[in-house]
């Protein structure tokens, strides 16, 4: 069936945007932050257990230093496979999580314009999919391998300044509250991502040629050619993407970019 919008009046209208959903976002942080504080609070006991058994007498066979990181290494090859293991699913939850969301979001849209359309998965829309499943899965790996290295680099340093155990568990659980930072971020920006993607994908499908940039007024430190785009009422090509600072990007493309799309279809009487 031919999805495309023919206007009968050749006029056009702009509708309502698709906006990330909160709460999708939200849960993709709490899953990912449970899985970022269980491995946190494992190097911290497993850390004081090794640092426990590893009193400082120069005689014995290996170092503190030795056993800590024996120690480490068996913690971060554990952790990383954790991580590496549960990528996959929850990356595939969050995209498919998204994508229906976008969908359902722009089949009532499009309704309250006077338009009924039955999605498919299409090859434009397949693509997009997987291509948020693997940039998923490779930050969700990504977290877990930036926050063993710097945990071990925490630990080792605290041994060989001498600190106490107490300063040595309080170094982790602030790395911890750094990797959560960077979660929240994640699960921010691939929701923002994601939903810009899977409704570029719906608009082409829909044969939607132009959009107008849209501005969230969401982000503490908005960039300015954004902020501009949108109040000079920016129309571009939703195949090709808005010229702004001397490239083509889509609303929502780039790092903590919460940007939307104002599609301009065919206007119905």
């Amino acid at each position: 069936m031919d999805k495309r919008i023919v206007s009968p009046t050749g006029k056009s209208k702009p509708l309502a945007p698709v906006r990330p959903s909160a709460a999708i976002e939200a849960a993709y942080r709490r899953k990912l932050d449970a899985l970022i504080r269980e491995m946190s609070e494992s190097l911290v006991y497993w850390v004081k257990a090794a640092y426990r058994k590893t009193p400082p007498i120069m005689a014995q066979d290996a170092s503190p230093a030795q056993v800590i990181e024996r120690a480490m290494r068996r913690l971060t090859q554990r952790w990383q496979r954790r991580f590496d293991d549960i990528a996959p699913e929850m990356a595939t939850w969050f995209a498919t999580a998204a994508a229906m969301r976008s969908d359902a979001a722009m089949k009532a849209i499009l309704k309250r314009g006077g338009m009924t359309v039955a999605f498919q998965w299409t090859p434009a829309t397949k693509d997009a999919f997987h291509a948020t499943v693997a940039e998923n899965v490779g930050l969700i790996k990504s977290i877990a391998a930036e926050h063993l290295s710097a945990v071990q680099g925490d630990v080792m340093r605290s041994v060989a300044a001498g600190r106490d155990l107490g300063t040595m568990a309080k170094t982790i659980e602030a790395r911890y509250g750094i990797t959560k930072k960077r979660a929240a971020f994640i699960s921010r920006d691939q929701n923002n991502k994601a939903t810009a993607v899977i409704t570029r994908a719906r608009q082409v499908e829909l044969g939607i040629t132009q959009a107008r940039w849209l501005h969230s007024a969401g982000g503490r430190v908005p960039r300015p050619s954004h902020v501009k785009a949108s109040r000079d009422g920016l129309i571009y090509d939703v195949a090709k993407g808005a010229l702004i600072d001397g490239e083509y990007i889509f609303p929502g493309q780039l790092p903590n970019c919460r940007c939307v799309s104002v599609p301009i279809v065919a206007g119905f009487t």
